[in-house]
């Protein structure tokens, strides 16, 4: 694949270690980092030290922490292309993950796509793992379920819908109000079995809530975003009844004709497959 018809974008905060492990494994299966503009929402760590040793298709330094929002929007600009690949930093990649995604949506006719997952420690080999997985879900698409650890975001999608809400005050919500004007617009959405990554987990709101005080249990977002959503406590209750039903239908069929899923949680060096 011409690699001018993807960019990729992340935001960071802090834990270096993190960053290094997600850029090592782009490099290790071939992810050109000149397609990647990576946005550093004032790290105070070595963060920016390690990112001018990189040879990026783009680096932001922010002056304050302006939220997931504005550095996916100042990413996804700063380096435009056919599909936007937004993602998180706390993650390892698989080989051939961008083809299979982005190849996958254009299949399906899709415009937002995002990976499979295995979220929680790497107490497995994962390399190994991903590439049994690729070929066995390879033909899996969990249509109307998505995430915002990765999703591939086609070009006509922030024409038709815009980009994140920019808001720093947001703390994590941008992406439930984006998945929400995808909704509005009657855009399908779709994760799909044949590109994996592993998810170490949340490990920049993890750094935030202890930053602020605030125990692992609390939510970092205000509690009154919802509001934003412009629904009535019923509308929100139904829609997750109903996002929760097909959770569990789509978990019981993959379940039933290959043995996992394309979402995986690592407990007690074990798959819990959701």
């Amino acid at each position: 694949m011409n690699p001018s018809k993807y960019s990729l974008t992340f935001a960071c905060y802090n834990s270096v270690e993190y960053t290094k492990k997600c850029i090592d494994s782009m490099v290790a299966h071939g992810t050109p980092l000149d397609r990647l503009v990576v946005v550093d929402n004032q790290s105070t760590d070595s963060t920016r030290d390690y990112l001018m040793t990189l040879p990026l298709g783009g680096r932001i330094f922010n002056q304050h922490n302006l939220g997931c929002g504005a550095a996916w929007n100042q990413g996804a600009l700063a380096l435009q292309s056919e599909w936007s690949i937004i993602m998180n930093n706390d993650v390892l990649v698989s080989p051939h993950w961008i083809e299979n995604l982005i190849r996958t949506a254009e299949r399906l006719n899709l415009r937002v796509i995002s990976t499979a997952l295995i979220e929680g420690p790497l107490d497995y080999d994962f390399d190994s793992f991903s590439a049994k997985a690729s070929q066995t879900m390879k033909n899996v698409n969990r249509l109307g379920s998505k995430h915002a650890v990765c999703l591939a975001v086609h070009e006509s999608v922030w024409m038709d819908v815009g980009y994140f809400q920019p808001v720093p005050k947001l703390l994590g919500y941008e992406d439930t109000l984006f998945f929400h004007e995808l909704k509005k617009a009657g855009i399908q959405t779709a994760i799909t079995g044949s590109s994996w990554l592993h998810h170490f987990g949340s490990i920049t709101q993890t750094a935030m809530k202890l930053e602020r005080g605030l125990s692992q249990k609390d939510g970092l977002a205000n509690r009154y975003n919802y509001k934003l959503l412009n629904q009535s406590w019923i509308a929100r209750k139904l829609n997750k009844r109903k996002t929760k039903q097909h959770q569990i239908a789509c978990n019981q069929t993959e379940l039933r004709e290959y043995g996992m899923t394309v979402h995986g949680l690592r407990e007690n060096y074990e798959f819990v497959w959701i």
